[in-house]
Order: structure tokens, then C-alpha cells, then sequence
């Protein structure tokens, strides 16, 4: 198997932390959304990273949206969502969530989607 067979997955999202993740999938793994940048639950901005002018829970909640809306809340705060499966593509890795870009079932890449929001700020 090679390294592009490897990096690719399927998300089916079940819950949502914040505007840029992670995004808990059904299959297992967490994604932090690749080229965004979001505030943190508590609006602090981490070192080195964009700061978007956008609250951490309006980028959440717009994430939220893209992925069919709000299903419950779990005991720790993530918003859990009912969505359809996306296809990823792993990037890297980041603490312990995977770094991805990822395509919704309509075709649009969620990144994309969530900076047209403007309730992230691009990242490289």
C-alpha cells in the first residue's frame, strides 16, 4: 500500500469541539482541519496563529451548521452533529488528532467552506 492509499479516509462525523476541530469521527480518529485557524473555546488564540476576529463559539457553531446542525450536547461540551460522510485526506498530525483536508458529500472542501464563513482565518 502506498502513502496516498494510506493518508486517505472516510469521516463520518459524530461531534465538533471547535470552528477548526477536532471533529470526532464515528471510524475513530479526531481531525483538526487543515489551512484554518479558529479561536479556542476559551477565545484565547494560540501562540503563533492566527487570531480570528470571530468568537470561539461562532466558529464552532458555523462548523456545527456545515455539518447538518446541532444533534445533543455530550458531557463535556462537544456539540454532536449527524453528518454524512466526508472524504479526508491525512496531512500530518497534531498532538493526538489527525490533520486533514476534507470534502463534504456535496463536494465542498470544509475548510474552504468554514473560511467563507468568516469565522476562521487561513492558515498555512
Amino acid at each position: 500500500m502506498g502513502l496516498a492509499a494510506a493518508a486517505a479516509l472516510i469521516c463520518t462525523p459524530i461531534a465538533v469541539w471547535d470552528g477548526d476541530g477536532p471533529v470526532w469521527c464515528e471510524e475513530g480518529p479526531k481531525i483538526r482541519l487543515a489551512g484554518i485557524a479558529a479561536r479556542e473555546m476559551d477565545e484565547t488564540c494560540k501562540a503563533h496563529h492566527p487570531c480570528p476576529d470571530a468568537s470561539g463559539i461562532e466558529a464552532r457553531d458555523a462548523l456545527v451548521r456545515l455539518l447538518g446542525g446541532a444533534k445533543g450536547r455530550w458531557k463535556t461540551g462537544h456539540v454532536v452533529v449527524s453528518a454524512q460522510p466526508m472524504r479526508c485526506q491525512q496531512i500530518g498530525r497534531s498532538y493526538d488528532r489527525v490533520v486533514a483536508t476534507c470534502r463534504l458529500a456535496d463536494g465542498r472542501d470544509l475548510s474552504s467552506a468554514m473560511l467563507r464563513t468568516g469565522t476562521v482565518a487561513r492558515w498555512d
